[in-house]
């Protein structure tokens, strides 16, 4: 059986290449090398100053007209009904699960505080 049909190489994740010219392991033999972490890996993750920042504008612009309806939605026990506003506003059912959670704990910081 061809190897270009498959894709398979013969070549079980982790082990090496024997030296030898035929079998499933044949080709030279070689050692993996090790890459440095590329920065794109990173993307998206929450850093300190970032952080910092948003919860600083956070408490200076307070929230949308959006998220305050969301949130009062929430206090009244109406999570199926926060979540469809929130996908109409923000477009999909991921960012709107994760808006609804960031809601949720904001609503549960503002009750311990009171």
């Amino acid at each position: 059986m061809s190897t270009r049909l498959t894709g398979f190489t013969g070549h079980p994740k982790g082990e090496k290449r024997t030296g030898i010219a035929v079998g499933m392991d044949k080709g030279r033999e070689l050692t993996k090398r090790e890459l440095p972490v590329k920065p794109s890996y990173r993307k998206g993750k929450l850093n300190k100053r970032v952080a910092f920042v948003r919860e600083i504008i956070r408490e200076v612009a307070g929230y949308s007209p959006y998220e305050k309806r969301t949130m009062e939605l929430l206090k009244v026990g109406k999570e199926k009904r926060a979540l469809k506003v929130l996908k109409n506003k923000l477009g999909t059912h991921k960012r709107a699960k994760a808006k609804r959670e960031e809601m949720a704990t904001a609503l549960r910081n503002q009750r311990m505080k009171q």
